[in-house]
Protein backbone atom coordinates (compact mmCIF):
# COMPACT_ATOMS: atom_id res chain seq x y z
CA UNK A 1 0.00 0.00 0.00
CA UNK A 2 1.22 3.81 -0.63
CA UNK A 3 2.03 6.39 1.38
CA UNK A 4 4.46 7.76 4.43
CA UNK A 5 6.19 4.30 6.32
CA UNK A 6 9.31 4.64 8.71
CA UNK A 7 11.92 2.12 7.48
CA UNK A 8 15.81 1.09 7.76
CA UNK A 9 16.95 1.86 4.02
CA UNK A 10 20.43 1.66 2.71
CA UNK A 11 22.43 3.88 0.78
CA UNK A 12 21.62 2.47 -2.81
CA UNK A 13 17.76 2.54 -1.86
CA UNK A 14 18.09 5.65 -0.34
CA UNK A 15 19.65 6.84 -3.60
CA UNK A 16 16.98 5.19 -6.06
CA UNK A 17 14.46 6.79 -3.87
CA UNK A 18 15.70 9.89 -4.01
CA UNK A 19 16.16 9.66 -8.09
CA UNK A 20 12.95 8.36 -8.57
CA UNK A 21 11.63 11.10 -6.68
CA UNK A 22 13.09 14.06 -7.88
CA UNK A 23 12.77 12.90 -11.74
CA UNK A 24 9.38 12.69 -11.49
CA UNK A 25 8.79 15.83 -9.77
CA UNK A 26 10.70 18.11 -11.32
CA UNK A 27 8.25 20.03 -12.89
CA UNK A 28 6.02 19.85 -10.39
CA UNK A 29 8.65 21.31 -8.11
CA UNK A 30 9.33 24.16 -10.40
CA UNK A 31 5.83 24.94 -10.90
CA UNK A 32 4.67 25.23 -7.23
CA UNK A 33 8.10 27.60 -5.41
CA UNK A 34 10.19 28.56 -9.04
CA UNK A 35 8.30 32.23 -8.57
CA UNK A 36 10.14 32.11 -5.06
CA UNK A 37 13.40 30.56 -5.62
CA UNK A 38 13.49 32.79 -9.15
CA UNK A 39 15.90 31.26 -11.91
CA UNK A 40 19.13 32.84 -10.99
CA UNK A 41 18.22 33.32 -7.30
CA UNK A 42 20.28 32.39 -4.03
CA UNK A 43 17.59 31.26 -1.72
CA UNK A 44 18.74 29.15 1.53
CA UNK A 45 15.33 28.30 2.74
CA UNK A 46 11.91 28.81 3.04
CA UNK A 47 12.22 32.00 5.30
CA UNK A 48 13.65 33.79 2.56
CA UNK A 49 17.40 34.11 3.67
CA UNK A 50 19.15 35.47 0.13
CA UNK A 51 22.53 34.77 0.08
CA UNK A 52 22.73 38.83 -1.64
CA UNK A 53 22.02 39.81 1.29
CA UNK A 54 23.25 37.32 3.89
CA UNK A 55 26.58 36.84 2.21
CA UNK A 56 27.07 33.14 3.98
CA UNK A 57 29.60 32.57 2.17
CA UNK A 58 31.76 35.42 1.73
CA UNK A 59 33.22 37.35 -1.33
CA UNK A 60 32.50 34.45 -4.52
CA UNK A 61 34.30 36.33 -7.04
CA UNK A 62 37.39 34.09 -8.69
CA UNK A 63 36.30 31.78 -6.33
CA UNK A 64 35.79 27.50 -6.83
CA UNK A 65 32.45 26.72 -5.89
CA UNK A 66 30.81 23.54 -6.30
CA UNK A 67 26.60 23.45 -5.44
CA UNK A 68 25.99 19.98 -3.87
CA UNK A 69 22.33 18.97 -4.95
CA UNK A 70 21.82 21.74 -7.34
CA UNK A 71 18.44 20.65 -8.72
CA UNK A 72 17.56 23.57 -10.99
CA UNK A 73 20.99 25.20 -10.46
CA UNK A 74 19.36 28.86 -9.07
CA UNK A 75 21.71 29.37 -6.95
CA UNK A 76 24.93 28.19 -9.21
CA UNK A 77 23.75 30.69 -11.89
CA UNK A 78 23.51 33.60 -9.16
CA UNK A 79 27.07 32.47 -8.48
CA UNK A 80 28.06 32.61 -11.44
CA UNK A 81 26.71 35.96 -12.33
CA UNK A 82 28.57 37.20 -9.26
CA UNK A 83 32.18 36.04 -10.89
CA UNK A 84 32.44 32.76 -9.25
CA UNK A 85 33.78 29.88 -11.05
CA UNK A 86 30.67 27.15 -10.19
CA UNK A 87 29.95 23.95 -11.15
CA UNK A 88 27.06 21.34 -9.66
CA UNK A 89 25.76 17.86 -9.72
CA UNK A 90 22.34 16.47 -9.32
CA UNK A 91 21.24 12.99 -8.08
CA UNK A 92 17.82 13.98 -11.00
CA UNK A 93 18.52 13.77 -14.86
CA UNK A 94 14.88 15.77 -14.65
CA UNK A 95 16.25 18.27 -12.42
CA UNK A 96 19.43 19.05 -14.89
CA UNK A 97 16.65 19.12 -17.70
CA UNK A 98 15.30 22.00 -15.42
CA UNK A 99 18.40 23.43 -15.08
CA UNK A 100 19.57 23.68 -19.04
CA UNK A 101 15.82 25.46 -19.73
CA UNK A 102 17.05 27.65 -17.03
CA UNK A 103 20.05 28.04 -18.57
CA UNK A 104 18.59 29.24 -22.10
CA UNK A 105 15.59 31.30 -19.97
CA UNK A 106 17.92 33.80 -18.31
CA UNK A 107 21.45 33.36 -20.51
CA UNK A 108 23.82 32.39 -17.77
CA UNK A 109 24.47 28.51 -18.36
CA UNK A 110 26.02 26.45 -14.98
CA UNK A 111 27.95 23.47 -15.90
CA UNK A 112 26.37 20.66 -14.36
CA UNK A 113 26.61 16.53 -14.12
CA UNK A 114 24.71 14.04 -12.58
CA UNK A 115 26.15 12.23 -9.61
CA UNK A 116 25.54 10.83 -6.08
CA UNK A 117 26.97 13.12 -3.30
CA UNK A 118 28.39 9.92 -1.70
CA UNK A 119 30.75 9.26 -4.35
CA UNK A 120 31.54 12.77 -6.04
CA UNK A 121 33.24 12.92 -9.81
CA UNK A 122 35.90 15.69 -8.42
CA UNK A 123 39.29 15.27 -8.04
CA UNK A 124 40.51 16.41 -4.36
CA UNK A 125 41.17 19.83 -3.17
CA UNK A 126 39.03 21.64 -6.18
CA UNK A 127 37.04 23.84 -4.70
CA UNK A 128 37.14 26.86 -2.48
CA UNK A 129 33.84 26.89 -1.85
CA UNK A 130 31.21 23.91 -1.17
CA UNK A 131 27.21 25.01 -0.39
CA UNK A 132 23.94 23.57 -0.88
CA UNK A 133 20.38 24.40 -0.17
CA UNK A 134 18.68 21.98 0.93
CA UNK A 135 20.24 20.05 -1.42
CA UNK A 136 21.62 16.02 -1.10
CA UNK A 137 22.71 16.04 2.30
CA UNK A 138 19.33 15.04 3.51
CA UNK A 139 18.47 12.70 1.16
CA UNK A 140 21.51 10.56 1.87
CA UNK A 141 21.82 7.64 4.35
CA UNK A 142 25.40 8.32 5.83
CA UNK A 143 25.57 11.44 6.28
CA UNK A 144 29.55 11.51 6.99
CA UNK A 145 30.66 9.61 3.80
CA UNK A 146 28.73 12.37 2.28
CA UNK A 147 30.53 15.01 3.72
CA UNK A 148 34.03 13.55 3.86
CA UNK A 149 33.29 13.75 0.02
CA UNK A 150 32.65 17.42 0.46
CA UNK A 151 36.16 17.44 2.77
CA UNK A 152 38.23 15.86 -0.12
CA UNK A 153 37.37 17.91 -3.00
CA UNK A 154 37.60 21.21 -0.99
CA UNK A 155 41.15 23.02 -0.77
CA UNK A 156 42.85 23.15 3.09
CA UNK A 157 40.77 25.56 4.79
CA UNK A 158 37.64 25.93 1.99
CA UNK A 159 34.71 26.75 3.27
CA UNK A 160 31.46 24.45 3.31
CA UNK A 161 27.54 26.17 3.96
CA UNK A 162 24.82 23.85 3.52
CA UNK A 163 21.07 24.11 4.75
CA UNK A 164 18.68 21.40 6.07
CA UNK A 165 15.22 20.86 7.54
CA UNK A 166 15.82 21.95 11.46
CA UNK A 167 16.48 18.98 13.64
CA UNK A 168 13.25 20.03 15.66
CA UNK A 169 10.86 19.85 12.88
CA UNK A 170 11.11 16.76 12.57
CA UNK A 171 9.51 15.91 15.86
CA UNK A 172 6.45 17.83 14.45
CA UNK A 173 3.54 16.91 12.18
CA UNK A 174 4.09 18.27 8.29
CA UNK A 175 1.11 20.74 9.45
CA UNK A 176 2.32 24.10 9.36
CA UNK A 177 -1.04 25.44 10.56
CA UNK A 178 -1.57 25.87 14.75
CA UNK A 179 -3.09 22.03 14.59
CA UNK A 180 0.78 21.31 13.96
CA UNK A 181 2.09 22.58 16.89
CA UNK A 182 2.66 19.64 18.91
CA UNK A 183 5.24 16.97 19.57
CA UNK A 184 4.27 13.89 17.53
CA UNK A 185 7.51 12.23 17.41
CA UNK A 186 10.68 10.98 19.15
CA UNK A 187 14.06 13.67 18.38
CA UNK A 188 15.86 10.46 18.83
CA UNK A 189 14.38 8.15 16.50
CA UNK A 190 16.98 8.48 13.09
CA UNK A 191 14.45 6.27 11.41
CA UNK A 192 14.19 8.03 8.30
CA UNK A 193 10.78 9.01 6.61
CA UNK A 194 9.54 7.36 3.47
CA UNK A 195 7.60 7.19 1.02
CA UNK A 196 6.48 3.79 -0.85
CA UNK A 197 4.43 3.07 -3.73
CA UNK A 198 1.68 0.46 -4.03
CA UNK A 199 4.22 -2.43 -4.62
CA UNK A 200 6.39 -1.39 -1.29
CA UNK A 201 9.06 0.47 -3.33
CA UNK A 202 10.61 3.12 -1.50
CA UNK A 203 10.01 6.30 -3.55
CA UNK A 204 10.73 9.16 -1.48
CA UNK A 205 13.66 9.27 1.68
CA UNK A 206 14.66 11.68 3.55
CA UNK A 207 17.08 10.93 6.75
CA UNK A 208 16.68 12.66 10.30
CA UNK A 209 19.89 13.85 12.01
CA UNK A 210 19.98 15.51 15.82
CA UNK A 211 21.87 18.66 16.19
CA UNK A 212 24.67 16.31 17.82
CA UNK A 213 24.34 13.70 15.02
CA UNK A 214 25.43 17.00 12.22
CA UNK A 215 27.89 18.25 14.57
CA UNK A 216 29.71 14.57 14.56
CA UNK A 217 29.16 14.00 11.38
CA UNK A 218 30.99 17.29 10.42
CA UNK A 219 33.95 16.41 12.67
CA UNK A 220 34.47 13.52 11.79
CA UNK A 221 34.76 14.27 8.48
CA UNK A 222 37.37 16.43 8.68
CA UNK A 223 35.52 19.99 9.53
CA UNK A 224 35.24 22.25 12.02
CA UNK A 225 31.93 23.53 12.79
CA UNK A 226 31.95 27.59 12.33
CA UNK A 227 27.94 28.45 12.94
CA UNK A 228 24.75 27.12 13.23
CA UNK A 229 22.07 29.62 11.90
CA UNK A 230 18.77 28.99 13.42
CA UNK A 231 16.39 31.85 10.54
CA UNK A 232 13.64 33.30 12.16
CA UNK A 233 10.19 33.70 10.18
CA UNK A 234 10.43 37.39 8.98
CA UNK A 235 7.66 39.80 10.03
CA UNK A 236 4.96 39.71 6.85
CA UNK A 237 6.09 36.31 5.25
CA UNK A 238 3.57 34.46 4.59
CA UNK A 239 4.68 31.50 2.55
CA UNK A 240 3.44 28.25 3.34
CA UNK A 241 6.08 25.96 1.77
CA UNK A 242 5.01 22.13 3.38
CA UNK A 243 5.71 21.89 7.43
CA UNK A 244 7.02 26.04 6.61
CA UNK A 245 4.35 28.72 7.33
CA UNK A 246 4.24 31.98 9.44
CA UNK A 247 2.53 30.05 12.03
CA UNK A 248 4.73 27.42 13.04
CA UNK A 249 7.84 29.74 11.98
CA UNK A 250 7.19 32.27 14.68
CA UNK A 251 7.72 30.09 17.31
CA UNK A 252 9.78 27.34 16.54
CA UNK A 253 13.06 27.22 13.84
CA UNK A 254 11.91 25.01 10.43
CA UNK A 255 16.08 25.51 8.94
CA UNK A 256 19.72 24.85 10.15
CA UNK A 257 22.38 26.55 8.09
CA UNK A 258 25.49 24.97 8.93
CA UNK A 259 28.69 26.88 8.35
CA UNK A 260 31.97 24.88 8.68
CA UNK A 261 35.51 24.83 7.24
CA UNK A 262 37.83 21.91 6.58
CA UNK A 263 40.46 21.85 8.73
Amino acid sequence: MSGPVRVELSEAETSRASRAYWNSAADEYLSEHGEFLGDDRFIWCPEGVDEEQAQLLGPVRGKRILEVGCGGAQCSRWLAGQGADVVAFDISLEQLRIARQLDRRTGIAVRTVAADAVALPYKSSTFDIVCSAFGALPFVADATTALREIARTLKPSGLLVFSVTHPFRWTMPDDPTPAGLRITHSYFDRTPYVEVDDAGTPIYAEHHRTTGDWIRALTTAGFVVDDLLEPEWPAGHDLVWGGWGPDRGRLVPGTAIWSAHKA
